[in-house]
């Protein structure tokens, strides 16, 4: 089960991840994104502080923005993630493709 929070901050949107994000969840995840897609954001962080699980569905989600975002100029960083969420995404090569700061400071710095 997850729980989205958003915020936003500095001309940013920050989507805070919660719990788990399995195949049922990723659909959440999915929205979220559209949302601050569609409300105009242009940097997208997203705080995966608190984010305990994430399956490939939920990578699934992350990945098919890659082309829509470098086509539309928006930037996203994802940040604080435990050592088995960034395991996860390591092991699948997705810390190639996606931008990965160690935490909200370095993920703003990325996105600047």
């Amino acid at each position: 089960m997850i729980h989205i929070r958003r915020i936003q901050e500095d001309g940013a949107d920050v989507i805070a991840l919660i719990g788990e994000i399995d195949a049922s969840s990723s659909i959440e995840l999915d929205l979220a994104i559209a949302k601050s897609v569609g409300e105009g954001f242009e940097k997208i962080l997203v705080d995966c502080g608190a984010l305990e699980y994430i399956s490939s569905a939920g990578l699934g989600v992350f990945m098919s923005y890659i082309e829509e975002f470098k086509d539309r100029g928006i930037r996203m960083v994802l940040f604080g993630m435990s050592d088995k969420v960034w395991h996860t995404f390591s092991i699948l090569g997705l810390g190639e493709l996606l931008q990965i700061g160690k935490d909200k400071v370095e993920a703003k710095q990325m996105i600047a």
